[in-house]
């Protein structure tokens, strides 16, 4: 009887944490974004351009089918007409918090927008409306994946060039997109989660106010399953074409920036095409330094995933 019900929760953890295909990414809604007046009067006074950054890019918010779920989202892209290169940005924190509002939209989302590209960015299932629950890297991948679906019905979407930015929990989701698809130029990590166990150790209450809650199999296996939320674990899985480009604080007490030191030393090792910047004394979302990194984003998008520029070889060389 014992062996049976260990027999049993082996297969209950083994479909908690299987990986599930992606389905649909069919677009349901579109509907134009209605900027809060009272959020546009107080950007005003520390962001004079903000009118014409507003009137250089459309917004929309979405609703699109991920798994069976109507999961909602935004879409932005230049009010120019054209075919422009896509991006799908990652948000950060979890359920409603670190949600995708008018402030994220427009430092992020809308920032890109208007270097050139259209970008679309999901909410997660279960958030912001949307139908099912998020699973902090698990079948929410799905959400991040079938993107790729929806920006094949935009019009002014260039599917052959697609890359990806994501911050904080974003950057691990970006990491996992990274192991199930090959069609991303480059993708830009912010400040990005890769390994959990360091996580709930600098931060105990990730573990059971977020961790615990979320992922489906915790209880049963907490070792496995934080180990498919560790990317430092299986970096060797991510597209080895894929160029990542790595920001991080060195102030950051949300994710310690020896998780983006970690996850380098596994690039290097495997000679995998990374680029990785430390700010000195940079916060979480490097606030003291969102020109340079905003700087150093758009050279790297602008160049692997808009120009499509080749990686330089790996191998050792030179005099």
């Amino acid at each position: 009887m014992r062996s049976q019900l260990f027999i049993l929760l082996q297969w209950i953890l083994a479909g908690a944490l299987a990986p599930v295909a992606a389905q649909d990414g069919t677009l349901l809604e579109r509907t134009p974004f209605e900027w809060p007046k009272e959020f546009v009067d107080d950007m005003r006074a520390s962001m004079p351009e903000v009118d014409s950054l507003l009137t250089a890019v459309n917004v929309y918010r979405i609703s699109y089918r991920s798994d069976g779920l109507k999961v909602k989202g935004f879409l932005a892209e230049p009010a120019k007409a054209g075919h422009y290169p896509s991006i799908i940005y990652n948000r950060g924190g979890n359920r409603e918090f670190g949600k995708i509002g008018p402030g994220q939209l427009l430092f992020y989302v809308v920032n890109i927008a208007r270097w050139g590209y259209v970008v679309v960015a999901s909410q997660y299932r279960g958030n912001d409306g949307g139908e099912g629950q998020e699973e902090f890297g698990g079948a929410d991948v799905n959400d991040v994946l079938n993107l790729l679906p929806v920006l094949g019905q935009v019009p002014s979407a260039d599917t052959t060039r697609i890359g990806m930015f994501g911050g904080s929990r974003g950057g691990l989701m970006t990491y996992l997109s990274l192991t199930r698809t090959t069609r991303i130029k480059a993708a830009v990590v912010l400040a990005g989660m890769t390994d959990a166990k360091r996580s709930i150790a600098e931060r105990p209450e990730m573990g059971t106010e977020v961790y615990a809650q979320l992922m489906p199999g915790y209880a049963l296996d907490r070792d496995s399953v934080l180990a498919t939320r560790s990317p430092v674990q299986w970096a060797e899985k991510i597209c080895p074409n894929t160029p990542i480009l790595i920001l991080h604080g060195t102030a950051d007490w949300r994710v310690s920036p020896r998780e983006a030191m970690d996850m380098a030393e596994r690039l290097y090792e495997l000679k995998r095409p990374f680029r990785m910047a430390l700010f000195e004394g940079g916060d979480h979302g490097l606030s003291e330094f969102r020109k340079e990194a905003d700087q150093a984003t758009r050279d790297f998008l602008d160049r692997y995933v808009r120009d499509g520029s080749p990686w330089p070889s790996m191998k050792p060389h030179g005099r």
